[in-house]
């Protein structure tokens, strides 16, 4: 099966997304990975202002990640489709990606427990691993990583202003998405502001539903 998150941000996306990949080996494609590692200061401005970008970029990234055999059996989809102009070319890339069906999963959060996740959050530049400095994945030892040792950073866009923007832009312009997809039948709403193991535990009876 292939999992899509759409949600608010600082829902957990991520963390959900990696501990699937753990236990079931689907791959985890983050779109804002992807176009983090894009070599374009438009792009990196408009990530920092919480703004969108191309779609051209967005639907040629995707493309080529999801072309890759690990993708085959099902992959993990994050952040997008983020506005009602980008489901077409979602549709279209899932479809050619490969014959597994779409979920669309949606984790609810308050915006305000958002917010802390936002200003709390810190990420190891070398692994990659994501804490939290005001939730239950905290790092060992504050501004480390417990992983690899190395030192955790917070992103240039991990604040209250973009924050508060991206929110805003999500009402206006993903919850529409949302709406679309639930007339498919094609949404699941979990509880996102639960712990990670709580929220995990509820994504794994969906799963288990499709592999039953």
């Amino acid at each position: 099966m292939n999992i899509t998150f759409i949600s608010a941000p600082a829902a957990g996306k991520g963390l959900i997304s990696s501990m699937i990949n753990e236990k079931y080996g689907f791959p985890h494609i983050s779109i804002g990975d992807l176009l983090r590692s894009v070599d374009d200061e438009k792009v990196k401005k408009q990530l920092e202002n919480g703004e969108f970008v191309d779609n051209r970029i967005i639907a040629r990234l995707l493309s080529e990640r999801l072309s890759k055999s690990d993708c085959k059996e099902g992959f993990i989809l994050d952040g997008f489709p983020r506005n009602m102009s980008q489901i077409s070319i979602y549709e279209e890339i899932c479809e050619k990606a490969n014959d597994k069906k779409n979920v669309i999963i949606v984790l609810d959060i308050p915006k305000e427990i958002g917010e802390m996740r936002i200003l709390g959050r810190r990420v190891c530049l070398n692994c990659g691993n994501v804490f939290n400095e005001m939730f239950e994945s905290k790092p060992k030892v504050s501004g480390i990583c417990d992983h690899c040792g190395h030192k955790l950073v917070q992103r240039t866009d991990d604040n209250l202003e973009v924050y508060e923007h991206r929110y805003d832009t999500f009402l206006k312009e993903t919850k529409p998405v949302i709406d679309y997809f639930e007339t498919k039948g094609k949404v699941y709403h979990v509880d996102g502001s639960k712990s990670s193991d709580d929220t995990f535990r509820e994504i794994e009876k969906i799963i288990g539903g499709y592999n039953d």
